[in-house]
């Protein structure tokens, strides 16, 4: 194929949420319109902060498939596939460790920051540290053009791409292309209680969920605490249904008499509400049906996974192919 190749995952920690089809997945989905894609759950990372406690990560596989699939992404048009299934992962990270220097590892300020926010867990584990080496080799075994992530990933590429020119030095020039970031707006999705939505705080609205439990939690969702009463204006940009809006509300005459409404209280919050639930049942409904259709047959399911597997493990082989030799190392006979 002539097309630039991307190359991203998610973790199978959970079910999404609206953050994720915000921030990501309407993101993928335009682009394997116009790259070759190649989409994976990434089990070996999953494993890395729950490996005492793994029990969900196969169901969450499929239930994160079934998100992907109901959102849009096309097993014909992207490679959807388990990370722990293409072993050329797990092959080019033993490679690569080789090469990475502790320092930059322990530098990793996602590294800090999650040693210090996940502190029920011991993650004092030689993968955790060396995580942003898996990552690398999940984007360098296809030799990946672009990798689309938001800002607060820019870090990672960075130490990706010095990964693969480290690699390069010792081994051979331009063995490795260093990925490019496609940077993607990350819009600002708050859940139910005003934080980032996260399936730890349990504020999520998920993708999966039906449409009276997504009413249910919009319609309990805080508001701006000036707006006590009815009869009391209010601030939208202190509103965490607001922010939301502007994420989902394509409406922006609608989006005009809210921001006036709620200032001088034209309108309630539970008036703000159902035009929001409005908005987002409009937008799940095409998502919901996808969804059944596939959740009605398992087999393809499956049938997908093996199919993306076989297609990504050609590419990655190919790859570790080429390495071998110049790692000095004698490659298996076929």
């Amino acid at each position: 194929m002539n097309k630039s190749r991307v190359f991203s995952g998610m973790r199978p920690t959970g079910a999404l949420h609206l953050g994720h089809l915000a921030g990501a997945l309407t993101n993928w989905v335009d682009l394997q319109e116009k790259y070759e894609c190649f989409y994976s759950i990434v089990d070996w990372h999953a494993l890395m902060s729950n490996y005492a406690d793994p029990g969900e990560t196969r169901q969450n596989c499929i239930d994160i498939l079934l998100d992907w699939l109901s959102t849009g992404l096309d097993p014909e048009k992207s490679c959807l596939f388990i990370q722990s299934h293409v072993p050329q992962h797990a092959e080019l990270s033993l490679a690569l460790a080789m090469i990475a220097p502790l320092g930059w590892l322990y530098r990793n300020p996602t590294y800090k920051e999650q040693i210090q926010n996940l502190q029920n867990k011991d993650l004092s584990t030689y993968a955790f540290l060396g995580y942003p080496v898996l990552m690398a080799a999940d984007i360098l075994v296809y030799k990946a053009d672009k990798v689309p992530v938001g800002e607060d990933q820019s870090a990672h590429m960075e130490l990706s791409r010095e990964i693969a020119r480290r690699f390069n030095h010792f081994f051979g020039e331009n063995l490795l292309p260093e990925p490019q970031t496609l940077l993607t707006p990350t819009p600002k999705v708050p859940g139910t209680d005003g934080r980032k939505m996260s399936k730890s705080y349990g504020n999520s609205l998920y993708i999966s969920e039906d449409p009276k439990s997504l009413w249910d939690k919009i319609r309990t969702m805080i508001t701006d605490p000036a707006r006590e009463k009815r009869t009391d204006p209010g601030d939208p940009n202190k509103c965490p249904v607001w922010d939301i809006h502007k994420v989902f509300n394509k409406d922006p005459e609608q989006a005009k008499e809210i921001d006036k409404g709620c200032r001088t209280a034209g309108i309630g919050c539970i008036d703000c509400k159902k035009m929001l639930n409005a908005h987002i049942s409009a937008m799940m409904e095409p998502i919901r049906q996808r969804r059944v259709r596939y959740e009605k047959d398992p087999a393809l399911l499956t049938d997908i996974l093996a199919e993306g597997a076989k297609r990504a493990k050609v590419v990655a082989q190919n790859t570790m192919e080429e390495l071998y030799p110049a790692m000095g190392l004698l490659p298996l006979a076929p």
